[in-house]
């Protein structure tokens, strides 16, 4: 197992940045396993949403566990968004961390953000990724801070390389500022710091090639695909119901019963 904490790190290279899609089930990410992505990722919107529950509420750990569980079937690095680690309480933050480790997964995501709109304590997130560290050093933990998605009007960016500094202080292996786009940016916080730096991919903004040049380690899909995937349903119903023919790309249900079995 050691041999995939490794090989996830390694897959986190500075100008050429690890491109990591987001799933929500396992049909998802089973169809990225198919199209040759290596490493995935899960969105705890797309989880959440799909199981009717809100998003960053801390309400889903159970369905996070669960998928987690089930990608360990896929031949692939799976690591899997915590939200704000599901506790305030270190030692079940480690326990979780640990859980998701045994079930196969090389990472974890965890947020400073908080339902309010406010962020965490920098010392508080601290005790958590210093927790988990301790439980499952060669988990790669990769610490978001929301300072760009929260106030994406009044951002700061002193507050942002605070806070991916002293989250990698506490032993984090990889740092998420969503929502930085802005080349200038982005160069001082991969100047900040000797994490690895992950954003969020945006559409209309930044391409992948020119996130590389600036240094970037990792690019997200977040709930980029969960959201193509709700539009796209709506759109081959509606074309269905408008008696044209549906829209081409589906795969066909053969397709998906092999998918499935693989």
């Amino acid at each position: 197992m050691t041999g995939a904490f490794d090989e996830f790190r390694v897959l986190h290279r500075p100008g050429d940045p690890l491109v990591l899609p987001n799933a929500w089930d396992f049909a998802s990410a089973a169809s990225l396993v198919r199209a040759g992505f290596r490493a995935i990722g899960t969105t705890s919107l797309g989880v959440a949403a799909a199981a009717g529950l809100p998003d960053a509420r801390g309400e889903t750990r159970a369905e996070t566990y669960a998928l987690a569980r089930r990608l360990s079937r896929l031949d692939c690095l799976v690591t899997v968004d915590i939200e704000g680690g599901f506790s305030d309480n270190p030692g079940d933050v480690a326990r979780l961390a640990f859980d998701l480790a045994s079930a196969g997964a090389v990472g974890v995501n965890i947020e400073d953000g908080r339902p309010d709109g406010g962020l965490t304590d920098v010392v508080r997130q601290q005790e958590l990724i210093r927790a988990m560290k301790r439980r499952v050093p060669h988990l790669f933990v990769n610490a978001r801070t929301d300072t760009y998605w929260l106030r994406p009007d009044d951002p700061d960016l002193d507050e942002t390389v605070a806070r991916v500094r002293a989250y990698r202080d506490a032993g984090a292996d990889g740092v998420f500022v969503p929502g930085l786009a802005a080349p200038d940016d982005i160069r001082r916080v991969v100047a900040a710091t000797d994490a690895p730096l992950n954003v969020l991919f945006l559409a209309g903004r930044l391409t992948v090639p020119a996130l590389a040049e600036l240094g970037v380690g990792r690019i997200s899909t977040g709930s980029l695909l969960f959201r193509a995937a709700l539009g796209a349903t709506v759109a081959a119903a509606q074309a269905v119901a408008r008696g044209d023919d549906a829209p081409p790309g589906a795969p066909s249900y053969a397709d998906v019963v092999a998918l499935v079995g693989d």
